[in-house]
């Protein structure tokens, strides 16, 4: 084997590790652009007065701005998936304790990239900046736990 040559069991183990990065790249940015518009329509007062041709609208808005948030969320997404990965090969750590690792991991680093962009600081809004990236990541890793990882073959 040279320098830089990995091997694997076979094809099925090869999908197995590359279904994880799919499927954070397919879920993330999209719960996350959504939560985004949400958090930030929240803060503007936007939910104030509203009424379903207002809920359309946001909608419509949504359907618009997806292509940037797979754009500029794409490479966060994979970033997550490349930690639950790691953490998957840790055997100490369950699949829950990886889903909650990388799920407040995510938190963090949203509530630090879209945080500092509001121009108060309350509890509410620290919750609100942190969910568009909590939630996509611990939905993300919960589905490439049921998903993505090689199922365990009863003994016949």
């Amino acid at each position: 084997m040279r320098f830089g040559e990995f091997r694997y069991a076979g094809q099925k183990q090869r999908e197995q590790f590359m279904k994880r990065y799919l499927i954070f790249a397919a879920v993330g940015p999209f719960l996350g652009g959504l939560l985004l518009l949400f958090a930030t329509t929240y803060t503007s007062g936007y939910w104030d007065q509203t009424n379903a041709a207002e809920v359309t609208k946001l909608f419509v808005v949504f359907g618009k701005t997806l292509q940037f948030a797979y754009l500029f969320g794409l490479v966060p997404a994979l970033m997550m998936a490349a930690v639950d990965d790691i953490l998957f090969h840790v055997r100490r750590i369950g699949w829950w304790g990886r889903m909650l690792i990388v799920g407040v991991l995510a938190f963090a680093v949203s509530e630090l990239i879209y945080g500092g962009q509001r121009t108060d600081a309350s509890a509410l809004q620290f919750i609100l900046y942190g969910l568009p990236g909590f939630v996509p990541a611990t939905v993300a890793s919960w589905l490439a736990h049921k998903y993505a990882e090689p199922r365990a073959v009863p003994a016949a």
